[in-house]
């Protein structure tokens, strides 16, 4: 049996990652800056709690890291730790580049220095590609454009991982990752935000939902799909680099007008812009060119824009059914 050790595990993609290789027979361990008190809802809603061993880590202290990695001896490790909020990375620049380029790299040389067999994989970011032309796609030979702190930090871990990849022989791998979604999202993604919205108005609530630029164009898929791409990436004899992706691009105002479709509801109704919330270098237009993932990993994205749309807005519903039943039982 194999071991997996994911840095990150408490967030979305670590969920899902976790769920993925116990199924397949891993032992899984994953970490999270601080495990105790940390109440992994991704893990514990998909069931998986109880089977992954947690370990609280700074992925800045480099002897942890060794420490960790000597005591676990994984086969595969996933990087899927630090900031993973661009609007945020406005804010807190030094936070995104300490835990994402910084991070990787003090990896990257313990696995050198040690030479430690682990094959790595790290999830750069499609806003690497910063804003592409409209109608085209980023492919694993389009250059680098970032224009968030985020962007730039993701830019910096890639080019890292190539580098001790080339240099030093390691199996070191970056999935470049389009915006991927799922029930587990916190409401700090602007994809729970719409949903949530739209199921409580739904539910009768008069509140508008404020939102930023509408015209923007992401490219956005299934995040328990994308972990599949990730493990494949690992499973292959020579390392090398992706791009995942669905290869489709809508606009937030066709995400908000289809998530409220699904509750009988008008977006324009519910939704206001406010310009509050625009970046201040946002992409206008972003969109992935999966091709080469399905032809030498054969992985394809299989839930498009309207699936996702339907899978998000069935779990809203269930969520606000299940509140209204606390309430009715708190009453009762």
């Amino acid at each position: 049996m194999k071991t997996a050790l994911i840095f990150g595990v408490s967030g979305q993609d670590g969920a899902y990652l976790s769920r993925l290789l116990l199924d397949k027979g891993y032992f899984v361990h994953g970490t999270s800056r601080d495990a105790a008190r940390q109440l992994f809802t991704g893990l514990q809603a998909l069931g998986v709690r109880e089977r992954v061993t947690t370990h609280s880590l700074s992925m800045l202290d480099s002897g942890e890291l060794q420490r960790l990695i000597d005591e676990v001896r994984p086969d595969e490790i996933y990087n899927l730790a630090g900031l993973s909020s661009v609007a945020l990375s406005f804010v807190e620049p030094e936070m995104a580049r300490e835990s994402i380029a910084e991070a990787q790299a003090r990896l990257l040389e313990v696995l050198r220095s040690s030479g430690a067999a682990s094959r790595l994989y790290q999830s750069a970011s499609s806003e690497c590609f910063g804003d592409l032309p409209h109608g085209s796609s980023g492919d694993e030979r389009t250059p680098f454009a970032p224009r968030s702190p985020y962007a730039e930090a993701k830019a910096e871990a890639h080019r890292t991982t190539i580098h001790y990849r080339e240099t030093y022989g390691l199996y070191a791998v970056s999935g470049i990752v389009c915006n991927h979604e799922s029930p587990l999202r916190t409401e700090r993604f602007v994809t729970r935000k719409i949903f949530a919205a739209a199921a409580v108005a739904a539910a009768g609530s008069r509140e508008k939902l404020a939102l930023g630029d509408m015209s923007a164009s992401r490219d956005w898929g299934y995040a328990a799909e994308y972990v599949e791409a990730m493990w494949l990436m690992l499973q292959r004899d020579l390392p090398d680099d992706f791009v995942i992706a669905t290869g489709e691009s809508h606009t937030v105002e066709e995400l908000a007008s289809a998530a409220f479709a699904e509750f009988g509801l008008d977006y324009r109704d519910h939704v206001t812009v406010d310009s509050s919330f625009f970046r201040p270098t946002d992409l206008r237009y972003s969109r992935g060119n999966p091709s080469r993932a399905r032809r030498e990993l054969g992985w394809e994205a299989r839930t498009r824009f309207t699936g996702l749309v339907r899978l998000l807005a069935d779990a809203e519903r269930h969520a606000v059914g299940a509140k209204e039943n606390q309430t009715l039982r708190a009453g009762s």
